[in-house]
């Protein structure tokens, strides 16, 4: 994107109006990626991967976060991307950046410190108590239904950034009352000494990440949360899924008495920041609806 085209596009953004988009007026993967932006804080330091997670911290550096720090798996520490990163090795992730570095940068430096404030992970599946699988499949570890890519750096991230939120398509597999294998543990540990599972806090009391966790999950059908007692929870739904569906979608009895409402709607500023400054090229969305003509006319 050329200089003058970026000059110009500030130009229109400044017209566009902050309020919600109507229904039919954006897509869900758009309002996945701009609901995962609002996570973000403006001091926070975020351990992002590749898809909705980098696009959610990109929107939210340019609204309403610009001083949150973005780390890549790969090394890259703070960089304002101009372009569109394929992943989190692409080279273009690293434009002004303040450090480069490698994985032993990223987990041993920034991540096992307790630097990182909020991190983004996905999974194959997700138990009631927010830990998630991305190992196997089937009660047999050693010969599963499904052996899966392994852990990465979920575990890590998931155990040690102060905040987690999941992006996950929501199907009743994949959200079940105890995970075959957990990856990464959410609010509830297994204490391998008394063969029992324990609350994090009680199971971690003398660790620094005791109080790390997931705070929430974002699915193609609403927003999830967790309560005191680590507890997954329905906080929002998107537009036209009803509750029940959500509900029938979960191999756990969900609760659903703390319903807030739909999910915000995404507003006319951030569809525009999210289309054309942060995702122009579509390589993570899909083809948008047409801005309605009150838009049309401010370009």
């Amino acid at each position: 994107m050329s200089s003058q085209s970026i000059e110009a596009l500030l130009d229109v953004l400044e017209k566009i109006p902050d309020e919600p988009a109507k229904s039919g007026e954006f897509a869900l993967p758009e309002l996945m990626a701009i609901a995962c932006s609002r996570e973000v804080r403006d001091d926070d330091i975020v351990f992002a991967g590749t898809g909705l997670p980098m696009l959610a911290i990109m929107t939210a550096n340019l609204l309403h976060a610009p001083h949150a720090a973005l780390i890549y798996e790969a090394g890259i520490c703070d960089g304002k991307t101009m372009h569109t990163p394929m992943s989190v090795c692409d080279v273009r992730a690293s434009y002004l950046a303040s450090t480069l570095g490698g994985l032993v940068d990223t987990f041993a430096y920034y991540l096992q410190r307790g630097y990182v404030s909020l991190g983004f992970l996905g999974g194959a599946a997700i138990d009631q108590y927010g830990g998630a699988n991305v190992t196997s499949i089937g009660e047999d570890y050693f010969k599963p239904d499904s052996r899966l890519t392994g852990s990465g750096g979920n575990s890590d991230i998931g155990t040690m950034a102060k905040r987690t939120v999941f992006i996950m398509l929501q199907e009743k597999r994949r959200f079940v009352e105890r995970n075959e294998y957990t990856t990464t543990p959410g609010w509830w540990c297994w204490d391998w000494e008394k063969r029992e599972w324990k609350p994090k806090k009680e199971a971690l009391k003398n660790s620094p990440f005791a109080n790390c966790g997931p705070e929430a999950v974002v699915t193609n059908m609403g927003v999830f949360r967790f309560d005191r007692d680590g507890i997954m929870y329905l906080d929002t739904f998107h537009p036209g899924v009803p509750v029940e569906k959500i509900r029938d979608n979960c191999s756990f009895d969900l609760n659903i008495s703390r319903v807030s409402g739909e999910t915000h709607y995404p507003s006319y500023r951030e569809l525009f920041v999210l289309r054309e400054f942060v995702d122009p090229e579509g390589i993570f969305l899909p083809e948008p609806p047409a801005y309605p003509e009150m838009i049309k006319r401010l370009f």
